[in-house]
């Protein structure tokens, strides 16, 4: 039987002294998956993984310290984003696409404008760009992220619309598919790694390096999927940006929130599909 979402082995590979999980199942130009905030390997909904795994390999990878993953995860987005070139050189990859989300699409931009040679397409999900934005996280994701064990009602606001009954619905068949292989035990759920998620996040919005004013001439395609209320990054930050970024594109999906590819799994994947297949 072919390896899917939810039943491909977690292998490990050894990176800066430590062992780095992760999964790697489809066929197709390898697609690098980095997550978001609290996001294990298993927190990724596997109809959008097996949908998107038809036409490319998908590599899904715990952050050190993360999950499976041993080591720490470092306080810097550029420490972060080096294990995914570390780890596709372990793997004998030299050009691969990536696809972030969240905090992960933090991870994402870092690994593509370091890696300008290697990233073929970039796909940012439910992120931020990099540098100041003007509106900020809202204080409802506070209320439920930070929780040492999220449940159903906390997936309605971080991830859904909770005011729409058909993003409800989503949620819950989401949820039921995520289960299915879910070990909560391996979700971050202390102050002390959120606070080194925040500390990543922090330096990404410093934007030393001028992430921002390099997607000026940035070559590399860059889709943007958001929902239209994203209480955590709102979607509404990428567009003063979008008339200076010429490579990027950008779709935002009615009715739902922070995860669209979780409400919308095989829309978002066809999508996505779309874009790494043009020219």
């Amino acid at each position: 039987m072919n390896s899917n979402a939810l039943t491909s082995a977690t292998q490990f590979a050894p990176i800066n002294g430590h062992n780095i999980a992760y999964r790697k199942f489809g066929k197709g130009m390898p697609m690098f998956f980095t997550n978001r905030f609290r996001g294990i390997m298993d927190t990724w909904d596997p109809l959008f993984l097996d949908k998107l795994a038809e036409n490319n390999t998908i590599i899904l990878l715990d952050y050190p310290g993360i999950g499976s993953s041993e080591g720490e995860l470092p306080l810097h987005i550029a420490e972060v984003a080096a294990t995914v070139p570390q780890l596709a050189d372990f793997l004998e990859i030299e050009k691969f696409n990536i696809l972030g989300w969240s905090y992960g699409g933090l991870v994402a931009q870092t690994v593509m404008f370091q890696n300008q040679d290697r990233v073929l397409k970039t796909v940012l999900i439910g992120t931020n760009p990099p540098g100041e934005n003007e509106i900020p996280i809202e204080e409802v994701f506070y209320d439920h992220a930070l929780k040492p064990v999220n449940d159903l009602d906390d997936e309605y606001y971080l991830f859904f619309e909770p005011a729409l009954e058909a993003s409800k619905i989503a949620a819950v068949e989401s949820h039921n598919r995520i289960s299915q292989r879910l070990d909560v035990s391996l979700i971050p759920s202390t102050m002390d790694i959120f606070q080194r998620y925040f500390s990543g996040t922090a330096s990404f919005k410093e934007d030393k390096l001028n992430f921002r004013e390099a997607y000026k001439t940035l070559k590399t395609p860059v889709l943007v999927v958001s929902g239209d209320h994203d209480i955590s990054f709102a979607t509404d930050n990428w567009f003063p940006l979008l008339q200076n970024a010429p490579s990027m594109q950008h779709i935002i999906l009615h009715g739902s929130g922070h995860g669209p590819q979780h409400q919308f799994p095989e829309l978002t994947a066809d999508y996505i599909n779309l874009f790494l297949a043009s020219n």
